[in-house]
């Protein structure tokens, strides 16, 4: 069956990928790419949703896309700039607004249309530009305006062509009351979209294809115990089953006894995986390294170094099994120029090209909730599913300064007695992602009669929605106070603790 698709020109806006978010949330597949990338048009394309920009239309070099072309295929939202480059590339007139438009506004509909449908009148839209349609093109029409924008929403008028309809404001961001409905509206109602994008149908078409791209071939994978890895193994392992090969090393800087319960989990599963303990050869590849950098590049090459000496053990081996995901690989628009550039993140950089293998990446169209989506349509348990962002470098970069096998085993102790007690006050799950880090500081403490020289840890809980920018989590002061006391009674070594208060930006989540 034939998935129905948007495509999402990228004018180099912060807000691109949240209009991919709300269109995949309304069940639409949907598409990012440069909007200098030529659209191969298919009947699968049932519409093109035209991005914001940092960018001012009357820039000598601003980004332009042959909007009346792309019309004649298929209906057209423009967003913001979208909407200013509709305007002036038809006609109109775009200048410099009197003032700045930033923030929250009123949107009065003038007109209703298949886009206004069922839309509250006077709701809040969020605005963010320095550019306004001054006035409209020949055969186009008002429908919505502001206080201070005449033009704030706008169609063309002839019943003969594909529908165009500029939005100045940003329907995509939380702040717009109903901007979910209204992109809705131009997906159902205008571009006839079957909102057919689900996990379960995700599930059956990725397998199927998986099936066909990769028959009777053997395909080995890294897997790290994190969401991804997981619910892309448990995809390959339905399409092609014990051709799976799946690899879990335990490299030292795992939480406690996460190396045990993460296998369990891939036996009940039913997975084809192999534990493989190389904890000490990381320790020693770590031992005298304080920089940061150069503790997270030896854990990578030594997990590529028991990886490869493993994968040699299999034979016939034809692919190598990642779980990127589509943040991953997004082209983003260089909005000053022809170029466009790719973020690459592969869980296990370097293998492709030292193993001689193809890639298969199961999940390279899916967002981090959608993933978590196909994992539990698929029965992964949700103590797998829920568990909070890790570092790829594990517990190395939450011990600042050297890593040694006895750091771990207090961090390990510390950080297990953090994390149950959040999930006994349910204070687990209304959290981003919580830690402990082990400070390379000892101060001077009193135990029972003694006098005590030990370390301090600091823990760390922030809120987030994605992870680019987080708050430090409100925990309650008694939550804290018995985490403290837990600690302290009951790791030995560790004899102070602090709460971290900074938010991301300035800081970041992690320490390192």
């Amino acid at each position: 069956m034939m998935t129905d698709k948007i495509l999402i020109l990228d004018f180099g806006s912060q807000y691109t990928q949240l209009i991919a978010r709300v269109v995949r949330e309304a069940s639409v597949f949907c598409e990012i790419i440069p909007f200098n990338k030529k659209i191969e048009f298919d009947d699968t394309i049932k519409g093109v949703i035209l991005s914001g920009s940092p960018c001012s239309v009357n820039e000598a070099d601003a980004p332009e896309v042959d909007i009346a072309a792309i019309a004649k295929k298929v209906p057209i939202l423009g967003i913001c700039y979208g909407a200013q480059l509709t305007a002036k590339m038809y006609g109109g007139h775009v200048s410099k607004s009197n003032k700045r438009e930033y923030g929250r506004a009123t949107l009065e509909i003038t007109q209703q249309t298949l886009i206004t449908e069922g839309i509250i009148n006077n709701s809040h839209v969020w605005m963010s530009h320095s550019d306004t349609v001054q006035s409209l093109p020949s055969g186009f029409k008002i429908i919505g305006k502001t206080d201070n924008i005449a033009i704030a929403a706008f169609e063309n008028e002839a019943s003969n062509e594909n529908k165009i309809v500029g939005l100045q404001f940003h329907p995509e961001v939380y702040h717009s009351a109903e901007g979910k409905k209204i992109i809705e509206n131009f997906l159902v109602k205008i571009c006839k979209c079957k909102k057919d994008w689900t996990a379960a149908h995700f599930i059956t078409e990725t397998v199927a294809k998986l099936k066909e791209q990769l028959g009777d071939s053997k395909v080995v994978m890294g897997l790290s115990g994190g969401v991804d890895s997981t619910v892309a193994a448990t995809l390959l392992h339905k399409a092609i089953g014990e051709n799976l090969y799946g690899i879990f090393v335990n490299n030292g800087v795992l939480r406690k006894d996460e190396f045990e319960e993460v296998l369990e989990i891939y036996k009940e599963l039913g997975l084809n995986v192999k534990g493989v303990d190389a904890s000490q050869l990381f320790y020693d590849n770590l031992s005298g390294k304080t920089d940061p950098e150069e503790k997270r590049k030896a854990i990578g090459s030594s997990f590529i170094d028991v990886f490869d000496d493993e994968a040699k053990k299999i034979t016939g081996i034809s692919y190598l099994g990642q779980g990127t995901i589509y943040p991953d690989v997004i082209e983003s628009a260089a909005v000053h120029g022809p170029a466009v550039t790719i973020k690459s993140h592969h869980n296990v950089g370097g293998l492709p090209a030292k193993m001689n293998l193809k890639i298969v990446e199961p999940l390279r169209s899916l967002f981090k909730d959608e993933v978590r989506k196909i994992g539990t349509e698929m029965g992964i348990p949700a103590r797998m599913l829920a568990r909070h962002p890790f570092p790829g470098p594990g517990l190395a970069i939450r011990i600042l300064g050297e890593v040694t096998k006895e750091k771990v085993q207090l961090l390990q102790e510390a950080d297990f007695i953090y994390t149950s007690l959040l999930k006994k006050h349910n204070l687990y799950d209304k959290v981003w992602q919580a830690g402990t880090i082990l400070l390379p500081v000892k101060t001077v403490g009193v135990m029972g009669d003694e006098r005590t020289y030990e370390f301090t840890v600091a823990l760390r809980a922030v809120t987030s929605v994605d992870g680019m920018t987080a708050d430090w989590a409100h925990l309650p002061y008694d939550f804290l106070a018995e985490v403290s006391n837990e600690i302290i009674n009951n790791v030995k070594g560790i004899n102070r603790v602090v709460y971290d208060i900074s938010s991301k930006p300035p800081a970041t989540i992690e320490w390192e």
